[in-house]
């Protein structure tokens, strides 16, 4: 067993205790492991998934220093091993091979370098000594998969840090080239690196929220501790009130993964709640609106934390209730307390004082923006926290009083959600709880005089309904804030990296069962690379595994019920007659009693084969030839949707010139084409896919507000009397 560990990074906070878990699983098996040590490369992919992550701190050290200082130790360690372990040093650092010589000593070790790297270097260590060796490695593959590979190199000794770009710069004095890494830290201190801030403080005085780190045994026990204890519990939710359960017709619940599992029961509203709701919202609306900009943010800062605090048992009810898995339920939390701090933020930011406005000469104009009044929030199944949350804190963030009503399929987890912003210092007069079916419950609430205003997530069919509704009721024109569905797409062009391509559109078209709004439904392939392109799809499909998604190994859960599952399974057959099957995942034989669908890829002629938005795990594959783009941007403008489009190309022009002219809200370059951050990727589009603004942006805040402008005479009162003075610095112009 010669085979070479590799990714054995100094750079890893983890190499040490690494290196003695190695070193004792060769004496278990009582081998001998060849281990290369490395300093590490794409370490900032590694600090970008940390702050992604929201994990608490980085995996990886901040400064070049630090990672050098680790080189010695892990070198040290490693040559401690030499009786199980097989030391092979990789660097072109002169310091550090130096080191690693004085280090080892007589010992059996070896030096590595990269093909056309490091070769002078090398020549004169071993023309210095017949007893050192030097192996030389290179990349093998075509022209297409080693391109980024050499990009990447180049980057990496391009870098001002590094000791192959700075040993050829005549600026940097020897003395500097070769100091010990030690010395420097001992003389600059040792705190980590000060502009790249810990994940925490990645969004400056806004804390983004805080992930899990999933592949920790510690993290994995604690979630599988939170599943068996939500498990265990049956789940009550009902119409809340000014702060009181009240009863109704009830109905239970069900797992969608395994439908004869029973998670609770639901009580219905009826429409005498949603009367009663609206009375006691709107009388106490005023006294929220004019608690100010602070206080609100306030309570919605401590809603965040506590949502923050019950994210494990949040997520693994969203699990049961929801079928999300457990990395998109955890998600989901986050996008949640994310929501409520940054409208809080830009509550402060917009109401916090009223913002002066420039004017004549003896005039104070100002802009004054309040809330509404009572909002109705109607959240859809697909995100029951993350969504139903949303909606529900830019609302009350602008000093409005709130009533909520989740999905049918989904009101256990909205319960306990409603709950908690009570808990946080919510009002329980200013924020109520009405699950019940729309049909009985969408009349009476649209049609009540005391509305103020709608903010609804879900299908575009059903924003139509509500947005006829609204206009047929007498009294004042309402706003309708929508988020609606997509038929989004991906374009890919012969230069795009095949690996990356695959594993985002499969991510992109397949995760939560493609019940997201932003999944990936169409995919266009230039023919040049189409099938090379599909082959890989077809292949990397067989990878994923369905199944309950309360297990960690689960990758593609069910569909949310019934009557989605039996909708999807009519597209799949009509798609075998339209289309051409591709690849289909198949179930495994122990998949539970649920509401599954296996993933389906088809090929399809053109983009107006498919009439409406398929809400599941079904991706569309389109070829087109070189000269066509401009029908292929056509098509998807033409489609109506306008929520989300991806782009893999290594060409900015290609890239470029599809941003130009496409007509969507969310456009993504080289990554999936899901998972939009709140404040980072404001996501929402227009046409078929919702009325803006878009949600987790700057501008999401102000359809929920009125804005009222002050102009004040004070030249009426006697005269302007800054402007009288000497000293103009008080006028107003």
């Amino acid at each position: 067993n010669r085979k070479v560990l590799e990714g054995m990074g100094s750079y890893q906070k983890r190499a040490m205790p690494q290196l003695a878990w190695l070193n004792a699983l060769a004496a278990h098996y009582r081998r001998r492991i060849p281990v290369r040590l490395v300093k590490g490369a794409y370490w900032d992919a590694e600090i970008k998934s940390a702050q992604v992550q929201g994990l608490p701190g980085y995996p990886v050290y901040t400064r070049k220093t630090h990672t050098d200082i680790a080189y010695l130790a892990c070198a040290r360690q490693l040559l401690a091993f030499d009786d199980r372990l097989y030391a092979q040093f990789a660097s072109h650092n002169a310091h550090s091979v130096a080191a690693v010589m004085e280090l080892g000593g007589d010992k059996a070790f070896e030096f590595q370098r990269l093909h056309g790297m490091g070769e002078a270097l090398y020549q004169a260590l071993m023309d210095s000594s017949d007893r050192l060796a030097c192996r030389v490695y290179a990349p093998v593959g075509n022209h297409e998969s080693l391109l980024p590979y050499l990009i990447r190199r180049l980057l990496e000794n391009g870098s001002n840090t590094s000791f192959v770009n700075r040993i050829s710069a005549s600026e940097v004095a020897v003395e500097t080239l070769v100091e010990d890494p030690v010395d420097r830290v001992r003389r600059e201190g040792i705190s980590p690196h000060p502009e790249i801030p810990l994940p925490a403080r990645l969004y400056g005085k806004r804390s983004n929220s805080a992930g899990l780190a999933l592949d920790s045994p510690v993290t994995v026990a604690a979630i599988e501790k939170a599943m068996a204890r939500v498990r265990d519990t049956q789940w009550q939710a009902g119409p809340i009130i000014n702060g009181q359960e009240r009863g109704g017709v009830e109905e239970p619940r069900s797992n969608p993964a395994r439908r004869h599992a029973s998670i609770g029961r639901v009580k219905l509203a009826d429409a005498a709640m949603v009367n009663e709701a609206m009375a006691h919202a709107a009388e106490a609306a005023p006294a929220w609106r004019q608690a100010g900009a602070q206080t609100r943010a306030q309570v919605l800062e401590r809603a965040a934390a506590q949502m923050e605090q019950q994210g494990l048992e949040l997520s693994a009810l969203c699990v049961l209730e929801g079928g999300r898995s457990f990395p998109n339920a955890l998600a989901e939390v986050r996008e949640a307390v994310d929501f409520c701090r940054y409208y809080a933020e830009w509550a402060r930011r917009l109401q916090g004082r009223p913002q002066s406005l420039l004017g004549p000469v003896g005039e104070h104009n100002s802009l004054h923006r309040e809330g509404r009044g009572v909002f109705a929030c109607i959240s859809p199944w697909n995100f029951p926290i993350a969504l139903f949350v949303g909606p529900l804190a830019a609302a009350l963030a602008a000093g409005n009083a709130v009533v909520a009503k989740p999905a049918h399929q989904t009101p256990l987890i909205g319960g306990q959600l409603v709950r908690l912003f009570h808990q946080a210092g919510v009002p329980e007069s200013i924020l109520h709880y009405l699950p019940g079916p729309s049909a009985s419950l969408a009349g009476p609430l649209l049609s009540h005089p005391r509305l103020s205003g709608v903010a609804f997530t879900g299908s575009t069919e059903t924003a139509k309904q509500i947005q006829r509704n609204l206009a047929a009721r007498p009294g004042p024109i309402l706003p309708l804030i929508a988020e609606t569905g997509g038929q989004n797409a991906l374009i890919v062009d012969s230069t795009a990296l095949p690996e990356q391509v695959v594993v985002d559109v499969i991510h992109s078209a397949f995760d939560s069962a493609g019940q997201r709004c932003s999944a990936l439904r169409v995919l266009y392939l230039q023919e040049e690379i189409a099938d090379h392109i599909i082959e890989r799809l077809a292949d990397a499909l067989q990878e994923y595994r369905m199944g309950d998604p309360a297990s960690l190994g689960t990758d593609i859960g069910p569909v949310i019920d019934a009557e989605a599952q039996a909708g999807l399974l009519q597209h799949i057959e009509t798609m075998h007659t339209q289309g051409r099957l591709l690849a289909r995942l198949t179930p495994p034989a122990e998949l539970p009693d649920g509401h599954f669908v296996a993933p389906h890829i088809f090929e399809i002629d053109h983009m107006a084969q498919l009439t409406k938005e398929i809400f599941g795990p079904i991706l569309h594959v389109i070829r087109y030839r070189t000269g066509q783009l401009d029908q292929v941007i056509d098509a998807i403008n033409q489609s109506g949707y306008a929520l989300t489009l991806g782009i893999h190309s290594r060409n900015e022009r290609f890239s470029q010139a599809i941003f130009e002219r496409v007509q969507v809200g969310n456009v993504y370059i080289n990554r999936n084409i899901i998972g939009a951050v709140v404040g980072v990727q404001p996501f929402g589009g227009t046409g078929l896919s919702g009325t803006g603004p878009k949600a987790g942006g700057p501008h999401t805040l102000l359809p929920f507000m009125h804005e009222r402008s002050l102009c004040n005479n004070i030249m009426a009162i006697g005269g302007n009397a800054s402007l009288l003075s000497e000293d103009h610095k008080g006028a107003s112009w």
